[in-house]
């Protein structure tokens, strides 16, 4: 079973990976970039501050802080070191067969070298839950847009090669338990409390 899971991985990634072109392989690289977000990043705090108020914005803003940095310890910090799985990029099964992104330098980009789990994944996905569940009387569009974005940003790691489907997954759940966890935890028990 496992075996055949993992087949199904592989199989995913080099798909997804086959389909490059030079344009796609400057957009995902784009999208999977980290600088790429601060303007969303922005505009979610100002949204934030028009809509609550400036306490309750700074208790929006520490929340989302504590979830993706929960989420991306937990990720980074704890599975990736404890489960060890190596990244597609980094799979001598597959290395050979994948193509990379020649960045700058000229160097192929293969991220690090475990990949279980995704901490792009997990990161956004408590992102969007976050924001979207605290924001979600103002602007009911916001949390699908968020969604889309990360799953976009999810399609991008696979593109590049240095993720299964079963990282994205899994970091997925990480980012939307610890966002869950948060939200109910500590947003709505503090902001009760905020006039």
């Amino acid at each position: 079973m496992i075996d055949w899971l993992e087949s199904i991985d592989q199989q995913l990634v080099l798909a997804i990976n086959g389909w490059n072109s030079p344009f796609l392989d400057e957009f995902m690289w784009i999208i999977s970039g980290k600088i790429t977000w601060i303007p969303l990043y922005l505009i979610l705090i100002c949204l934030g501050f028009v809509r609550l108020g400036w306490k309750k914005a700074l208790l929006y803003i520490g929340c989302v802080l504590l979830a993706v940095g929960v989420t991306d310890f937990i990720c980074s910090g704890i599975i990736k070191e404890l489960v060890q799985r190596y990244r597609p990029s980094h799979n001598l099964e597959l290395i050979h067969q994948l193509h990379f992104y020649r960045t700058e330098t000229g160097t192929l980009y293969q991220g690090g070298q475990y990949g279980f789990v995704s901490s792009h994944a997990g990161n956004f996905f408590a992102l969007s839950w976050m924001v979207g569940w605290v924001l979600k009387p103002y602007f009911r569009w916001l949390l699908p847009v968020l969604l889309i974005l990360t799953v976009i940003i999810c399609y991008s790691r696979m593109y590049l090669g240095v993720h299964y489907l079963s990282d994205i997954l899994g970091g997925a759940l990480i980012g939307t338990g610890v966002a869950l966890l948060v939200y109910r935890m500590v947003y709505l028990k503090v902001n009760q409390y905020i006039s």
